[in-house]
């Protein structure tokens, strides 16, 4: 059930969705981004901090003298690629889109502050949270290193993303792991060059990398419990020169990226990259180095924050939400704020997944017909939350 006042407001966020999206900004650029967000909320009577993970804004409500606080976090950043598509309010930036849906959350969560801020309907106190550079620039990180969560405590945390192909009076919330963890891995081979026609002079290391990288996948299958999901892959192979192909390279450089869904299987994954890549230097007599880049930890969902973000869900969508939804192998560095408070991570409805509608790609748009279930949710979360710490009558 949505109430009315969000109705009444959805033209105002629609008009600002789509402003955002007009104008995106990259991690930590999010200057334009963030001076709305400071405005609507100062208008709105929120108290509001800027600064922490350089462009992020945090804005609090405190309404009566409830003791619980709780944090809601939406990101801000787009994404360093081109809009393709044809639509009135195409990015005017080129290169930059929104082709995730932040503009989409940005606005959600403003229409959560504005009504809870008319409606005062709880007891207790709110952060915003508006958070720069979720796209692999670190801005979670960075506001958690900044002193998040020493100046803004909380009980809980949560945070909302559009998904494509539910409907948009559709959410998932399902507690464990919703996101796998997000890291790089780096190995290089140095063996000796030499010419293409007398490899016996030389320590050739293509065919040592060939060795590894055919080996690579038997991590996942062969290593780590099946039970256990998990991804390894490599994505970028540097060596030799197209134009000198009788020259057996001195040097390659693989790269990629590994995934997993629990602490356990990621440490896994780092020992055991790295004792393949030593196993194969040592069969082929050369030189190995080796790096694996912890980036975002997985999110996983507290099974009691869980619990009320689905009781808001269900009180907003009825019978329209999944609680079997599967999990991502992609990441989110809400991950961060899940590690400093209890967390649960929802997914919003972003219509049918077809003719581009997909993350990360040129054509896609956040749907607008999602900003009256988005917006009432985190209302809702809100006041059942803190409805549970409201002023005792004397």
């Amino acid at each position: 059930m949505i109430p009315r006042e969000i109705l009444d407001d959805v033209t105002f966020l629609r008009d600002l969705r789509r402003d955002l999206h007009a104008h995106p900004e990259l991690g930590f650029e999010e200057e334009r981004t963030s001076e709305i967000v400071a405005s609507i909320l100062t208008e709105a009577g929120l108290q509001i901090h800027r600064g922490l993970g350089k462009t992020g804004i945090v804005g609090t409500l405190q309404v009566g003298n409830g003791t619980r606080t709780i944090g809601l976090r939406a990101d801000m950043d787009a994404l360093a690629m081109p809009e393709l598509a044809e639509r009135p309010y195409k990015s005017k930036t080129s290169g930059k889109m929104h082709a995730c849906g932040h503009d989409g959350h940005t606005a959600l969560l403003l229409g959560a502050a504005r009504y809870l801020a008319r409606t005062r309907n709880f007891s207790g106190k709110v952060h915003f949270i508006f958070q720069p550079a979720e796209e692999g620039r670190g801005g979670a990180k960075k506001m958690v290193e900044d002193g998040l969560f020493e100046l803004f405590p909380c009980d809980a945390v949560y945070g909302l993303h559009n998904m494509p192909g539910l409907d948009t009076n559709q959410m998932a919330v399902v507690v464990g792991p919703q996101l796998a963890s997000s890291d790089s891995w780096l190995v290089t081979f140095k063996g000796v060059g030499t010419h293409g026609a007398k490899p016996h002079l030389g320590k050739d290391p293509i065919t040592a990398s060939a060795h590894f990288l055919a080996s690579l996948q038997t991590i996942v299958g062969r290593v780590v419990d099946p039970l256990q999901p998990a991804v390894v892959s490599a994505c970028s192979v540097h060596a030799g020169d197209p134009k000198a192909l009788n020259v057996i390279p001195d040097i390659v450089e693989i790269g990629g990226t590994a995934r997993a869904y629990s602490s356990k299987v990621r440490d896994q994954l780092e020992t055991e990259i790295g004792r393949l890549a030593h196993g194969v230097a040592a069969m082929f007599d050369i030189d190995v180095t080796y790096e694996f880049i912890r980036r975002i930890p997985p999110v996983v969902n507290d099974p009691d924050a869980t619990a009320r973000a689905l009781k808001a869900a269900r009180t907003v969508c009825g019978t329209n939400v999944v609680t079997d939804f599967p999990p991502s192998t992609a990441g989110d560095d809400f991950a961060f704020f899940g590690e400093a408070a209890p967390g649960a991570y929802v997914w919003l409805g972003n219509g049918p997944a077809v003719d581009g509608a997909l993350h990360h790609n040129t054509a896609y748009d956040f749907n607008d017909d999602a900003i009256p279930t988005g917006v009432a949710f985190w209302a809702t979360l809100v006041e059942q939350e803190l409805a549970l710490a409201m002023d005792t009558p004397t």
